[in-house]
Formats: C-alpha cells, structure tokens, sequence
C-alpha cells in the first residue's frame, strides 16, 4: 500500500472520519465515476470541507482505489517536485529562474519556454515540446527565499523518477551559483 498524504488521526481529528470512513462514504457517493474536481467539490460543498482536506482526501480515495498511482493523477500522467531554501532575497532567486541567460547558468540543457509569470512570486513554463509543463512558486523568507517546483504530465513513473533526480540536482546547481555570488 502506499504512503498517505497524512496519518489517520490526523484526518479523523481534522474531519471526523478515518480514511476507511471517507472511502466508504466517497463509495456510495459513486466517486468512482467522477472526475477529481467534481469530487473536491462535493466534499467542500456537501460535508463543508476546507479545499486542503477535500483535495488530500479526494488524492487518497483515488489511490486506494487504484485509479490514481503515487506521484501520478488520474489521467495515468505523474507529476514530481523539488524545492530549495537559497541564501539571497527572492528577486535575485526569480531572476535567475524567469531571465533566459542568468537560467543558462544553472539549467544548461534546460528548454524552458514562459507561459505566465507573476514577479517575485510565480512563473509558468512549458518544457520541452510544451506536452509536459513546469510551474515554479516562490517565497521570501526575509533576506533569503525558497523555490518550489512541480514538474507536470510526466508519461510514466520512471521518466517522473529521472525529473526528480534532475531538478534536485539543478535547484542544488542554483543554490550554489546565487550563494556563491552572494
């Protein structure tokens, strides 16, 4: 069995049902039959779920009934994420991701192409041949500042493992380039 998003008691505390709990009342919702989205909103519409719980409870129900593989969502496609904390204030960590040369610097084989961006805070990139997609969120955490990354639409689980393994290296990469420059 996988590994849940979160442990039992903390979903019982935070909602009054255990995981078997809310599998039995998602099975007789007919859940299977729905897409995820549907499903989120029921469960914030009918049992007046915050959108967190609705979504991890709606994530767990899906694996456990095999419709959902860890890392993956339901289409069959796996997403994977990576994130690091780097010692310089978020707009020189937004730069080094949003400007096409300074991202040359720690992402040489990169092929990010920008879709959206909202400075300081997120950006948006297709990869690639644009069927995979590459959003990237950041947080300033006075005077230093965290990105946090989330490779979607891999094919399967071995290329979403190779992404996992590649992007913490290049975040490692980017870490050690700002702090160098300090």
């Amino acid at each position: 069995m996988s590994k849940t998003l979160t442990t039992t008691e903390a979903v019982q505390r935070a909602t009054g049902r255990d995981w078997a709990g809310w599998n039995l009342e998602l099975d007789a919702w007919g859940a299977a039959e729905h897409p995820h989205k549907d499903i989120v909103a029921w469960l914030v519409g009918e049992h007046g779920l915050g959108n967190w719980w609705a979504q991890t409870i709606t994530v767990e129900y899906e694996r456990a009934r095999g419709l959902r593989a860890p890392g993956g969502g339901r289409d069959g496609r796996h997403n994977v994420s990576a994130s690091k904390t780097v010692n310089v204030p978020v707009e020189d960590l937004y730069a080094a991701v949003t400007d096409e040369k300074l991202r040359e610097e720690w992402l040489p084989d990169g092929e990010l192409r920008e879709r959206t961006s909202q400075p300081h805070r997120s950006a948006r990139f297709d990869w690639s041949d644009g069927t995979t997609r590459v959003n990237v969120g950041f947080v300033d955490k006075g005077g230093k500042a965290q990105v946090g990354l989330i490779h979607e639409r891999l094919a399967d689980a071995a290329e979403a493992e190779q992404f996992k393994t590649y992007w913490r290296e290049r975040l490692a990469a980017l870490k050690n380039l700002l702090e160098k420059r300090g």
